[in-house]
């Protein structure tokens, strides 16, 4: 039977009726219907789904322009309520709409036909491992043209236009080709609120020559949408609870642990109010950092098996009972399957099921009731925060830099945690900054978003774009490594042409550092760049925008003052030169592990 979880020897809107932007919930009761009857020119499919996006809150499109998306892009822009947002690239433009979606509840993207949306089908994969609800939208072909023998350009030359269709089969959860009026209005509804309901991605591909057809039904402003919510089964629930609770009560030292599906479940509030009746020491898994408060009372950390916040892995693995909730247990969450876990000492809450160690599973069990019920039946135990206290010792700060000493990557994070406050959010690339930003401390209502599960390299441009974008009252600090930035470095432009006022640390150490760690070779290696001087090439004189290129500390306490006073206004730009092999000790340890897990020699045929 198997007894470990995550070891090597497992496989296992602005104001809206629609959207409530905390916590991403869609709403069940609207407060009024509109009787507007539209005139022909805005009685068109292209202002029918502009019209949907604003209702569910998408006041932002990322979009890049192609031939067969440019009437429909002439009918989005017409919408009052909708910003149009050109990017540099697709892959840009999909990044964004996940950025955005993370703080609004849904984002959307507007691309061309087969050579847009292979363009932009990495980020919707992104978006769909990380649970967000992303419309991606793509102008198609002449509905003439289907069914014919006709070879189409950006096509790879044969009269089959299914292959991009069948590409984003097996990374959204709906898919829609819109090739005639008729069940336009059904197929535009059914994948937007299939996207709402599902929290994945969802396709919409619409005829180029439909988008500025009149249609009797657009003539009216489309009824909002009233999405029934799941519920759970009432017997199941209870069971569940109970089950639980036992559980729980009979244990000696029990914790609780956040997880990345807190998010689809819309469960977070729910677990803070179990965590309050409960008392347990509560940390989160790595993937969850931002989704539970840090300043709890009984927070103890990130749990990451051998890469934790200090103490909290001796407290979560030297428990008798651990919840669960939402966990995604794969080879980096589990530092290469290394975590010291037992699963008959587990609760593993998932979005709409509950199990409870090597006994029962309880279905149709939604997160947020139980953690509810939960709350009621639980016995307050604080053994696990009390035995917390009594090892704790606070991490010693890393010494200061000499004047003129090269600066230190554990110095600039010393630097950035001084910045946070409930008016900012961080962006973590991958690489270091994953390990560095999970150490920040995050204050009351400070954002923090990095994509971990699917771990996409330059991901952070075009997510830093879209979540400033949808949250211009705060301002983001984004910790973006050389290499990445490389990826997907374009789109400053855009956050430019925005008017954002993003802080960009730019950690420049002259290579892919954390696939050093994993396996080192030449291809680690990349070309330098002078990345000041790039952007404001970029910047060529038009909006605000401010760069700095820092050796040492003193030069980095400068260049934060001038950030957060003189040019607070301005997207500012920071690279900071660091050394190639200067990493975060947990970097070491993890990159380590991972090796070693992924150089397990064949299994025995």
């Amino acid at each position: 039977m198997d007894t470990k979880i995550g070891s090597l020897d497992t496989c296992k809107p602005t104001s809206n009726d629609m959207i409530n932007p905390t916590n991403a919930t869609v709403s069940t009761v609207q407060n009024s219907v509109s009787s507007t009857i539209f005139n022909p020119s805005q009685s068109t499919l292209g202002r029918h789904l502009a019209r949907r996006l604003v209702q569910i809150g998408v006041t932002d499109v990322f979009s890049v322009a192609g031939d067969f998306n440019l009437i429909l892009l002439d009918h989005l822009i017409a919408e009052p309520g909708l910003n149009l947002i050109g990017c540099c690239n697709e892959l840009n433009a999909g990044y964004a709409a996940d950025g955005y979606a993370r703080s609004r509840g849904v984002g959307a993207c507007v691309v061309t036909f087969t050579v847009g949306g292979l363009s932009v089908l990495n980020a919707i994969a992104g978006a769909n491992s990380e649970n967000l609800p992303v419309i991606c939208i793509v102008g198609g072909p002449n509905s003439n043209d289907y069914g014919t023998n006709r070879i189409l350009h950006h096509t790879i030359g044969l009269p089959d236009f299914s292959q991009e269709l069948r590409c984003f089969q097996t990374v959204t959860c709906y898919q829609a080709v819109v090739n005639n009026l008729e069940d336009a209005h059904e197929q535009i509804d059914t994948a937007i609120s299939t996207a709402l309901k599902e929290n994945k991605p969802v396709y919409i591909n619409v005829s180029c020559n439909l988008s500025a057809i009149p249609h009797p039904a657009f003539s009216r402003e489309p009824v909002p949408f009233s999405l029934s919510p799941k519920m759970s089964n009432e017997l199941g629930l209870e069971a569940a609870v109970e089950a639980a609770a036992e559980f729980l009560n009979k244990a000696v030292k029990p914790v609780l642990v956040g997880g990345p599906k807190l998010r689809p479940a819309h469960a977070s509030e729910a677990f803070v109010e179990l965590a309050d009746a409960c008392g347990y020491a509560l940390a989160v898994m790595p993937s969850a950092k931002g989704l539970v408060p840090e300043h709890h009372p009984h927070f103890v950390g990130t749990y990451w098996g051998a890469v934790s916040s200090a103490f909290c892995a001796e407290i979560v693995e030297s428990a008798d009972a651990y919840l669960f909730a939402g966990p995604i247990f794969n080879d980096y969450s589990s530092v290469g399957y290394s975590l010291l876990l037992k699963k008959e000492k587990a609760i593993i809450v998932q979005p709409d099921r509950v199990m409870i160690a090597n006994g029962p599973a309880f279905g149709c069990v939604l997160m947020k009731d139980f953690f509810v019920a939960l709350a009621k039946k639980i016995k307050p135990n604080t053994t696990a925060y009390d035995n917390y206290q009594r090892i704790f010792v606070p991490e010693g700060e890393p010494l200061r830099n000499a004047p003129e000493e090269p600066l230190r990557v554990n110095v600039l994070f010393q630097h950035v945690q001084k910045m946070l406050s409930s008016e900012t959010a961080v962006i973590a690339e991958t690489g270091d900054s994953w390990f560095n930003c999970q150490k920040l401390r995050l204050p009351r209502g400070c954002g923090y978003e990095f994509q971990m599960q699917y771990g996409s390299i330059g991901w952070s441009v075009g997510a830093t774009l879209g979540y400033a974008q949808a949250v211009p009252e705060k301002r983001v600090i984004a910790c973006i490594g050389d290499g990445s930035f490389q990826v997907t470095a374009q789109d400053v432009s855009t956050m430019l042409r925005c008017r954002q006022n993003t802080i960009i640390f730019l950690i420049n150490n002259g290579g892919y550092t954390i696939e050093v760690e994993i396996h080192d070779g030449p291809y680690n290696a990349i070309k330098n760049w002078n990345y000041t001087s790039l952007v404001d090439a970029i910047h060529n004189g038009e909006g605000k925008c401010w760069t700095a290129k820092v050796f040492c500390e003193d030069e980095l306490v400068e260049a934060i003052e001038t950030a957060t006073g003189p040019e607070k206004d301005s997207l500012c730009f920071i690279e900071v030169i660091v050394h190639k092999d200067d990493t975060s000790k947990e970097l070491l340890e993890w990159g380590s592990r991972v090796s070693a897990a992924n150089s397990r020699q064949p299994n025995p045929q």
